[in-house]
């Protein structure tokens, strides 16, 4: 094998276990790949017991560990059975909050079903997540709790009341449990990406702009000011940097990944 060839020995895994919530799919399942390549066995908690197990079967199939695990993370009581059927055969190292649906709509148009919903898989999703691990953490000498929020919840963004609610939760709640949780060396941060072109956009641009999917996706495009979407890997590489030992000194931070969205507008 070429030095060339040779995987980096910076942000390397091996040792640790990372549980994904959603990595059945877009960035949680990019996230799994990325992490699997780096030496961490992979646990795939998501709803959708089939795109968990292929998941599994890519990461295997390339000579890396991972499991499925079928968790609805709406439900405390499912997610503190998956979580002690892991505990009880291993230390989980790294928690990442991914499972989450998007909404679009204003305070006017959003029922009260769909802001309940968007509340329980969003918000309470990942409070039941951490709820979970964070005694199995302290019990264990620390962790890493990485959750994927939005710019979404720290800039006014039309059309995206409840999604926007939510990942403002999220983003105050990673503040929360990281000051909470330095005696017990737990570092919990967040990432808020703009736009990422993931299977959820382009089924919302079939819906919603039969015949027009290619115009509506380069409008939403460039609606960043990089003129593009961040594609899942790029966020998988940045939750690699944050769940590895070369970021031990950060923690509380919520990062944002927004193509210049946030300091280069207008």
């Amino acid at each position: 094998m070429s030095k060339e060839s040779l995987p980096s020995r910076d942000f390397r895994l091996e040792g640790k276990v990372a549980a994904i919530t959603g990595a059945g799919s877009g960035i949680g399942q990019a996230i799994a790949r990325k992490f699997a390549e780096h030496g961490a066995a992979i646990r795939v908690l998501d709803i959708n017991e089939k795109a968990a197990a292929e998941t599994c079967k890519e990461i295997t199939a390339t000579g890396g560990e991972a499991s499925a695990h079928l968790c609805d993370v709406t439900s405390q009581s499912q997610v503190n059975s998956v979580f002690s059927e892991l505990f009880a055969r291993e230390r989980v190292h790294v928690l990442i909050n991914n499972a989450g649906v998007s909404h679009i709509g204003t305070v006017e148009s959003t029922s009260e079903e769909e802001f309940d919903r968007l509340f329980r898989i969003n918000v309470k999703g990942f409070y039941n997540c951490m709820h979970a691990c964070v005694p199995h953490m302290h019990a264990n000498g620390g962790g890493v709790i990485l959750s994927i929020a939005s710019i979404a919840g720290s800039s006014g963004l039309a059309d995206r009341f409840a999604y926007s609610m939510t990942k403002g939760a999220v983003i105050a709640m990673t503040y929360s449990v990281a000051r909470d949780h330095l005696a017990s060396n737990i570092r919990c941060n967040c990432i808020s990406p703009a736009r990422v072109h993931t299977p959820f956009v382009d089924d919302y641009l079939r819906r919603a702009y039969p015949g027009q999917e290619q115009e509506m996706f380069a409008k939403l495009s460039k609606s960043q000011p990089i003129g593009r979407m961040a594609e899942p890997k790029e966020v998988a590489s940045l939750a690699l940097f944050l769940c590895s030992d070369e970021a031990s000194f950060i923690t509380g931070v919520d990062y944002p990944l927004d193509g210049g969205f946030f300091n280069l507008r207008g």
